[in-house]
């Protein structure tokens, strides 16, 4: 709603001369327009959805205290709006008395326009802006000073309705959708064994579900709690938004739970597979182990002055918690197989893992062994290929190199030694037939 400007040969200016007929028109139409665009703020503000909400609901706390003030400032602006309108009346009844009005009417219209003449009651006057400061009882306005104190108690009560109105538009609706979500996931949840008191998921499904009631029932009573005023400083009513923030988490909580949910459920529609792999590993790690300790007894038989690991048996714990999780399938205990499932293929794999490298430790000696016994026939073999294999001090060093290898127990660090002289011979005998064979190049 707009405001009327300032008159020309107002009381305010007593030097200023007396307006004319055409001044005092346009006067007029100005204050009509703005009687018609008061009239119909008002009512439009009568006739809104929020202050009917309002006026039905059992309001409490803030709302409660704001929307009492605001159903006094209503009052009140109708009152003003009666002192306005007869005012305004009565300046339109002396102005249609002559069609060229004397020098006195138009002193006297100039008085009712714009001068302070318009009285009116008590309590309208004290219900004003907080701009304006305590009003006497009776206390009289000017026209402007009357469209002024009417838009702002207009302003703040449109305030309380617009921001009422938006915050039960906003969040009872996404409250409603959220607690149908809720129950959706909760008659899963059980289906699959997460309850309260079973699992802490099923826990927090039940502090869910009393949070929303208490977050609807508190949105409904006192919807105001959950307006923040924009942070802008703009004065326009309902400048701000609705407060999510309880509605949000809450969201966020139920989406976790959800996931949780369907993991438990890709767990129940998969569970036997994982079983069979799990089994299947851990089998093969009890045969890891089962093979590493057979090689450390041949080891330990056939190879002298070598350290070799002892090496454990199998997990019992894993082959007991493997049990365990059968028997959470028969008994349909999704909640718990989840955990225990994911636990278990980690652990497994890592069973595996150690009994690869105990059978590797263990048999490392073997295989410096097997490396030692090819070395040897290897330049056994290249000497034999340039007609040196019959040669004495080789065939000496050959067979007592052999005979550590394929003895037992061997003793590694002795055998390897002799392999070493043996290749070392074998290098020395080589090198006059290489010198031999560049001379005839």
């Amino acid at each position: 709603m707009g405001v009327p400007g300032p008159f020309p040969g107002s009381p305010g200016r007593p030097d200023a001369p007396v307006p004319d007929r055409e001044e005092v028109d346009r006067a007029l139409e100005r204050l009509g327009a703005e009687y018609e665009a008061i009239e119909t703020s008002l009512l439009a503000l009568q006739d809104h959805a929020g202050r009917r909400l309002l006026e039905g609901a059992e309001l409490s706390g803030t709302t409660k205290e704001r929307w009492a003030a605001a159903e006094r400032s209503i009052t009140v602006l109708w009152s003003l709006f009666d002192a306005y309108t007869a005012a305004l009346e009565s300046a339109r009844e002396l102005r249609e008395r002559r069609r060229w009005p004397s020098a006195e009417d138009l002193a006297e219209l100039t008085e009712l326009l714009h001068g302070e003449g318009v009285t009116v009651p008590g309590a309208a006057a004290a219900d004003g802006t907080p701009e304006d400061g305590p009003a006497r009882p009776g206390e009289r306005f000017s026209l402007e000073g009357l469209v002024a104190r009417i838009n702002g108690l207009y302003a703040r009560s449109l305030d309380v309705i617009v921001a009422a109105d938006a915050v039960w538009s906003a969040l009872p609706a996404r409250i409603d959708l959220l607690s149908a979500e809720l129950q959706r996931t909760r008659s899963l949840a059980h289906s699959v064994g997460v309850r309260p008191g079973e699992h802490p998921a099923g826990d927090d499904l039940e502090r869910i579900t009393e949070e929303l009631l208490r977050l609807r029932e508190r949105v409904i009573a006192d919807p105001l709690a959950f307006w923040v005023s924009s942070s802008t400083g703009s004065s326009a009513p309902g400048g701000g938004r609705p407060d999510t923030g309880r509605y949000d988490r809450a969201a966020r909580a139920l989406e976790d739970i959800r996931r949780e949910v369907a993991a438990v459920l890709d767990v129940r529609q998969d569970a036997e597979r994982r079983l069979m792999q799990l089994r299947d590993v851990l089998s093969r790690a009890d045969r890891t182990l089962t093979e590493a300790r057979q090689a450390r007894g041949e080891v330990l038989a056939k190879i002298a002055a070598s350290e070799v690991p002892a090496v454990s048996g199998p997990s019992t714990a894993l082959h007991e918690q493997l049990a365990a999780a059968a028997d959470y399938r028969r008994r349909a205990q999704w909640h718990r197989l989840s955990p225990l499932l994911d636990s278990l293929e980690e652990r497994a794999e890592d069973e595996l893992h150690r009994a690869r490298e105990s059978l590797t430790a263990v048999t490392a000696p073997l295989a410096v062994r097997a490396e030692l016994r090819g070395r040897l026939d290897a330049y056994r073999a290249k000497l034999a290929r340039h007609g040196l294999a019959a040669d004495p001090l080789l065939t000496e060093r050959y067979d007592l190199a052999r005979r550590m290898l394929w003895s037992a127990p061997c003793d590694l660090r002795a055998a390897e030694q002799a392999v070493w002289r043996y290749q070392q011979a074998a290098a020395e005998a080589l090198v006059p037939q290489q010198q031999e064979g560049r001379g005839e190049s």
